[in-house]
């Protein structure tokens, strides 16, 4: 691999007003990029795999990530939502509908489930946690990964780190 194309494979790159559909469509000919987040419909990850797997010079497929935190086409209640219902169960099945409706779509990988333990709550992401109980928290993230990751080829991301939501 050429230092570009090793560049490239640590690329995550969203489609936006910095790197429009065409131009990521280019990155991806070029071996330039590794995948694409928040590009979530076929008509445009389809275009960008067969660019980077016909078009590329080491024919490298992209891989695919959105922010599953809530549902893909079906909405759930939101992470701190379903913590209310004390019920990891349900939150393993809502993780591998939203799953399921997202790998139809071509996403491998979300962002989710989000596993800070929340302080503040002024702090704006608290919604996308199970609030401020570390044992429920981890109750419920560990169900929500083994739903994410029932239908297999799907990887959940556990976010936002250490003391995110401190």
């Amino acid at each position: 691999m050429t230092v570009d194309e090793k560049v490239g494979q640590l690329r995550l790159i969203s489609i936006g007003p910095e790197m429009p559909h065409g131009k990521l469509m280019d990155e991806a000919a070029a071996g330039r990029i590794a995948g694409s987040f928040n590009t979530v419909v076929r008509r445009d990850n389809r275009p960008l795999q067969e660019a980077a797997v016909m078009r590329s010079r080491r024919e490298i497929p992209l891989f695919f990530a959105y922010d599953v935190v809530h549902g893909h086409r079906t909405t759930f209640p939101t992470p701190l939502g379903e913590a209310a219902s004390f019920d990891p169960k349900g939150c393993e099945e809502t993780a591998a509908v939203a799953a399921k409706e997202s790998r139809a779509q071509g996403v491998r990988w979300t962002f989710a489930p989000m596993v800070d333990i929340a302080r503040d709550a002024r702090w704006g992401r608290i919604v996308e946690g199970a609030g401020e109980d570390p044992y429920l928290g981890s109750k419920l993230a560990a169900a929500r990964v083994q739903g994410f990751q029932r239908g297999g080829k799907y990887a959940a991301c556990a976010k936002h780190w250490v003391a995110y939501g401190a």
